[in-house]
C-alpha cells in the first residue's frame, strides 16, 4: 500500500509540474527568469517532500503549489502592464561591450567576470573581444552578440523606447539624446507614453504604438 502510495504521487507530482509550466508559458529551462526559478525550485522541493512524507495529506502540498501558481500569473500578467515591474522582477539587460569596448563598470554591477565573457563568446565561435561591437547580457543570462562586420549591414534593431520609456542608455549608444528622440516623436505626431516599442535602425527610428498593439491582443 505505501508503495502504491509513493508511485500514484510520483506520478501525479510530475503531472502536476508538466501542467505548472504549462501554465507559467514556458518552454525550456533557459527562458526562466529569476522569479520563475525561484518558484520552480519551491515546487520541485515541495513536491519531493510531500512524496517522502506520504502519510500526509497531498493536499499540504497541493494548496502551497497552487497559492505559487497563481502568485507567478499574476505577476507575470502585472509585468506585461508595466514595465516598471517588469523590471524589478526580471531586471534589465546589461551592455557589456559597447562598440567594441568592455563596460567594466557593469561587468562589476553584474558579478560578470572576464572569464565569463570569454566563455559565452567562445559558445558562439567568436575568438577575441575585438570582433565584437555589441554584447548584451540578457536577463536569463545568456549573452546576445553582435560581429563589427554585422554593423556595416546594420542588421540589428536598438530599442529606443519600450512600453512607454525611453532607453537612455541605448540613445547614448547610437549617439543621440532625448531633444534628437523627442523632435522625432514630434515630426510622427507621437508621444513617448504613447509608443509600444520604438528601434532604431539603418539611421531611422521605427515606432509601434500602443494602440496598434492592443488592437491586435
Amino acid at each position: 500500500m505505501e508503495y502504491f502510495t509513493i508511485f500514484f504521487r510520483s506520478i501525479l507530482f510530475y503531472t502536476l509540474i508538466a501542467t505548472v509550466y504549462r501554465l507559467m508559458g514556458k518552454r525550456e529551462i533557459g527562458e526562466l527568469s529569476i522569479m520563475d526559478f525561484i518558484v520552480s525550485i519551491f515546487i520541485a522541493e515541495i513536491a519531493a517532500i510531500s512524496i517522502e512524507n506520504y502519510k500526509k495529506s497531498i493536499l499540504i502540498s497541493i494548496i502551497p503549489i497552487s497559492i505559487l501558481v497563481a502568485l507567478q500569473i499574476g505577476l507575470s500578467a502585472l509585468s506585461l502592464k508595466s514595465s516598471k515591474i517588469r523590471n524589478t522582477i526580471d531586471g534589465t539587460p546589461s551592455v557589456i561591450i559597447n562598440r567594441g569596448k568592455v563596460n567594466f563598470e557593469e561587468m562589476l554591477k553584474q558579478r560578470y567576470n572576464l572569464d565569463d565573457l570569454l566563455t559565452q563568446l567562445r559558445d558562439k565561435e567568436i575568438k577575441s573581444i575585438e570582433e565584437v561591437d555589441y554584447a548584451i547580457l540578457e536577463t536569463s543570462g545568456k549573452l546576445s552578440v553582435f560581429k563589427k562586420q554585422d554593423d556595416k549591414k546594420h542588421v540589428y534593431p536598438l530599442p529606443v523606447i519600450i512600453d512607454g520609456e525611453i532607453q537612455e542608455d541605448v540613445l547614448y549608444q547610437i549617439r543621440k539624446n532625448k531633444v534628437w528622440l523627442e523632435e522625432v516623436l514630434r515630426k510622427e505626431n507621437k508621444r513617448v507614453e504613447n509608443v509600444f516599442y520604438a528601434f532604431y535602425r539603418d539611421k531611422r527610428l521605427f515606432i509601434i504604438e500602443k494602440d496598434k498593439v492592443n488592437n491586435k491582443l
